[in-house]
């Protein structure tokens, strides 16, 4: 059970903060759910922006922002409890992670930061958690974070 397995990874789901612009952040549709791209924690004090708030290869270190995309996912799990309504063992397979990584153009290793999520993935939903993925360089993701992930997961009858 996924619960079970957060808590012996000593992980909890964060809180759900509502969506700060047009869009929704899950829409389940034909046996999918596809989670709008989810952020980091971040203090939302300007002045103090907190750890994930940054650009990796210039001011955000590699594990930094590795850790961010694991919140992400943390992030994602919470929204698919929603969908789910608690029931994770509705989900048969995550399909696919969307990694954004905001970095220098000479940044080269966005597949080891998005693999913060991917990993969590398969150590909570083992073979459901193999996916497909995008690991993209950006110039800049919302609110200043270094890393944003979007999922799609397919659910259960």
């Amino acid at each position: 059970m996924i619960s079970d397995r957060l808590e012996e990874l000593g992980l909890q789901l964060p809180v759900i903060v509502a969506p700060k612009g047009s869009y929704v952040p899950f829409l389940v549709s034909r046996g999918h759910c596809f989670i709008s791209g989810q952020l980091p924690p971040t203090t939302g004090v300007a002045e103090s922006p907190g750890p994930y708030c940054g650009i990796v290869g210039a001011n955000v270190s590699v594990e930094t922002a590795r850790d961010a995309a694991r919140h992400c996912a943390l992030m994602i799990l919470a929204q698919l409890g929603v969908a789910v309504d608690g029931d994770f063992d509705r989900v048969a397979q995550i399909v696919r992670l969307g990694g954004f990584v905001c970095a220098t153009p000479d940044f080269n290793a966005h597949p080891q930061v998005v693999n913060g999520a991917s990993d969590l993935m398969l150590e909570l939903f083992g073979e459901a958690g193999r996916h497909t993925r995008a690991a993209v360089g950006v110039s800049s993701l919302p609110l200043g974070v270094c890393v944003e992930i979007d999922a799609v997961v397919e659910l259960k009858n």
